[in-house]
Protein backbone atom coordinates (compact mmCIF):
# COMPACT_ATOMS: atom_id res chain seq x y z
CA UNK A 1 0.00 0.00 0.00
CA UNK A 2 1.20 3.02 -1.03
CA UNK A 3 0.51 6.58 1.02
CA UNK A 4 0.04 9.31 -0.56
CA UNK A 5 -1.76 7.72 -3.24
CA UNK A 6 -1.67 11.37 -5.33
CA UNK A 7 1.54 12.56 -6.48
CA UNK A 8 2.32 16.13 -4.04
CA UNK A 9 3.28 17.80 -7.28
CA UNK A 10 0.37 17.52 -10.17
CA UNK A 11 -2.13 15.44 -8.41
CA UNK A 12 -1.56 12.69 -10.73
CA UNK A 13 -2.56 9.66 -8.67
CA UNK A 14 0.23 7.44 -8.73
CA UNK A 15 -0.72 4.99 -6.13
CA UNK A 16 -2.19 2.10 -8.52
CA UNK A 17 1.10 1.23 -9.97
CA UNK A 18 3.03 0.91 -6.29
CA UNK A 19 2.55 -2.45 -6.18
CA UNK A 20 3.53 -3.64 -10.00
CA UNK A 21 6.34 -1.09 -9.61
CA UNK A 22 7.82 -2.65 -6.02
CA UNK A 23 7.80 -6.27 -7.74
CA UNK A 24 9.40 -5.31 -10.95
CA UNK A 25 11.72 -2.96 -9.81
CA UNK A 26 12.77 -2.95 -6.35
CA UNK A 27 13.73 -6.52 -6.18
CA UNK A 28 16.38 -5.61 -8.67
CA UNK A 29 14.86 -7.76 -11.49
CA UNK A 30 14.40 -4.67 -14.09
CA UNK A 31 15.34 -1.16 -14.69
CA UNK A 32 13.19 1.38 -12.80
CA UNK A 33 12.84 3.60 -15.47
CA UNK A 34 11.77 0.88 -18.09
CA UNK A 35 9.19 -0.13 -15.30
CA UNK A 36 7.63 3.26 -15.42
CA UNK A 37 7.44 3.48 -18.95
CA UNK A 38 5.57 0.63 -19.43
CA UNK A 39 3.51 1.34 -16.53
CA UNK A 40 2.54 4.66 -18.20
CA UNK A 41 3.79 7.44 -15.58
CA UNK A 42 5.48 10.14 -17.95
CA UNK A 43 5.96 12.68 -15.88
CA UNK A 44 8.56 13.19 -13.88
CA UNK A 45 7.29 14.72 -10.70
CA UNK A 46 5.50 11.20 -10.27
CA UNK A 47 8.61 9.05 -11.22
CA UNK A 48 10.54 10.71 -8.45
CA UNK A 49 7.45 9.79 -6.11
CA UNK A 50 7.61 6.47 -6.86
CA UNK A 51 11.05 5.91 -7.05
CA UNK A 52 11.86 7.70 -4.11
CA UNK A 53 8.97 6.23 -1.96
CA UNK A 54 9.53 4.07 0.75
CA UNK A 55 7.01 2.12 2.11
CA UNK A 56 6.16 2.63 5.96
CA UNK A 57 3.79 0.18 6.67
CA UNK A 58 6.70 -2.30 7.25
CA UNK A 59 8.12 -0.51 9.91
CA UNK A 60 5.64 1.03 11.51
CA UNK A 61 4.28 -2.60 11.90
CA UNK A 62 5.87 -5.09 12.33
CA UNK A 63 3.39 -7.29 14.74
CA UNK A 64 0.95 -8.77 11.94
Amino acid sequence: MMVPVRCFTCGNVVGEHWEEFKQRAREGEEDPAEVLDELGVERACCRRMLVSHKDLVDIVSPYQ
